[in-house]
């Protein structure tokens, strides 16, 4: 018999328990369930175990807007964030709402009972279970768990040395007085440098190309300064308030300016690295957030490759050889150990297949309503946060708007909304904006689309959001509501 809720979270990350709480607090009617196929939560802070991973934005920002974060990191370590996840989910008592080790492999819409219906493994005894549910919530992030992107490097099996993913850090490696290659110039490896460096012998970072790098402090003095005087609650406001802000502000000057964001960036790594360090390796040639703008504490990777315990190439592989890599320029680079730190594999829900009436579902054909609601498929959202901001700030606004539909839903009688869209409306932009980075290039075939217009644009602006989904009237041309009732005369065609 199947097991049977009105909402079916999938996912027990940042996204699944920050929805969760929202829907515990403003929709308390409903009977929710969350599915984690592991067996904890915290989704990319359980399951990366790296050398110093830490958030890429600030915590006043991605913290949930419910529960101030309390420490004055800037950016907090993994650790600090799965207790704060693990926190939230005791507090507000989610723990008790989440089925651990069930993994969903398919999720079909049936028309004929309104509602979805799931086939779950469960990874505990290697069972199939059946599970329903009146609306699908996914909040798997947009990344595949079971393996990051990793080229096929030329005679990498001729490497005697260990070579490692990022994504599947081997527990305890001893990398002590080791000579390390870290392949990558992202948020993973101007982590990975500073945090391996006093250990290693040398770690030398390979990069292809550069990344813009911006320096932000590691603690936030004025909120330390604000909580001995005002309440906790209301000093967590006025920071995430202010960063929200600068955020904004730097994304704009970025987009409307940007030689000279270009000019400030690079003028702070050079006052940072010294003059014995070729700018070249901090130069792209692309414009400030073209590709996702990186940030590092009190400049730890400059201050590391200033002291000699780092450096960078910019180069491309020509091949592995027995004891490192041999580069196109013809330079040799001496490795015991290499991480290959090249980015993510995309997959959508979790790598779901998902149906309607049995007839597969290509989320790529389709787009978001306001950024939540999937075009064209009954009763299905998704959470994908911002690519310019925190994450969890898009996590706390769409929650809202969910609870709020729900509610309304629920007031009129209904049991079935649809995002109705006309394939015409289908542009080859992918919902994650402008953005250029490879794994988004990567991710065309399975991303949901940009439209061509409103609604059907998603937005990387998290002011535009909380302002049109906090106040947005669900009575529109578009949003088609079927509550079975005799008086209810509205029936929809699903196509795309």
């Amino acid at each position: 018999m199947a097991q049977h809720f009105d909402v079916l979270i999938i996912g027990a990350g940042i996204s699944g328990i920050g929805s969760a709480v929202h829907l515990k607090l403003k929709a308390p009617q409903k009977k929710f369930a969350i599915l984690e196929r592991r067996e904890s939560i915290g989704g990319t802070w359980d399951l990366f175990r790296y050398p110093g991973i830490r958030s890429d934005s600030d915590m006043s920002t991605f913290g949930f807007e419910f529960k101030p974060w309390t420490q004055s990191k800037v950016l907090a370590d993994g650790t600090s964030i799965r207790n704060y996840v693990n926190e939230t989910a005791k507090e507000y008592n989610i723990f008790e709402h989440i089925h651990f080790q069930r993994q969903v492999k398919t999720a079909n819409w049936s028309s004929a009972r309104k509602m979805w219906e799931l086939e779950v493994l469960n990874v505990a005894n290697n069972t199939t279970e059946q599970w329903t549910a009146d609306f699908l919530l996914g909040c798997t992030g947009y990344y595949n768990y079971d393996q990051g992107f990793k080229p096929a490097y030329p005679d990498e099996d001729k490497f005697k040395g260990t070579v490692i993913q990022p994504q599947h850090w081997p527990e305890n490696l001893d990398y002590s007085g080791k000579k390390v290659v870290i392949i990558g110039s992202g948020a993973t490896a101007i982590t990975l440098v500073p945090s391996m460096a006093d250990k290693a012998a040398h770690v030398t970072m390979l990069q292809r190309s550069p990344t813009y790098i911006a320096t932000v402090p590691a603690i936030d003095a004025l909120y330390d300064k604000m909580k001995k005087f005002m309440p906790e609650k209301v000093a967590y406001q006025l920071t995430r308030s202010r960063n929200i802000g600068v955020q904004r502000l730097v994304f704009k000057l970025s987009q409307e300016k940007p030689e000279l964001v270009k000019k400030f960036l690079l003028k702070a790594v050079k006052l940072q690295v010294g003059k014995h360090v070729d700018m070249k390796h901090f130069t792209p040639n692309y414009n400030p957030w073209d590709q996702r703008l990186c940030v590092v504490p009190d400049g730890d990777l400059f201050k590391t490759i200033k002291r000699g315990k780092a450096s960078v190439e910019t180069d491309q592989i020509e091949r592995f050889t027995e004891n490192g890599i041999l580069l196109k320029s013809g330079k040799h680079l001496d490795a015991d150990i290499i991480v290959s730190a090249t980015g993510l594999n995309i997959q959508i829900l979790g790598g779901l297949q998902a149906t309607i009436d049995g007839q597969p579902v290509n989320t790529s054909n389709h787009m978001l309503y306001k950024g939540v609601l999937l075009s064209n498929i009954p009763n299905a959202a998704i959470i994908i946060g911002y690519t310019n901001a925190s994450w969890t700030l898009k996590v706390d606004v769409a929650a809202d708007y969910l609870a709020r539909l729900f509610n309304y839903m629920d007031k009129k009688h209904y049991k079935v909304v649809l995002a109705k869209a006309d394939a015409s409306e289908l542009t080859d932009d992918t919902v994650m904006g402008s953005l250029a980075s490879g794994y988004i290039k990567r991710a065309e075939h399975v991303m949901p689309r940009q439209g061509k217009s409103e609604p059907w644009r998603v937005s990387m602006n998290y002011l535009k959001d909380k302002a049109e989904l906090r106040s947005s009237s669900f009575e529109d041309d578009i949003l088609t509501f079927d509550g079975g009732k005799a008086n209810n005369k509205k029936r929809f065609k699903l196509f795309g």
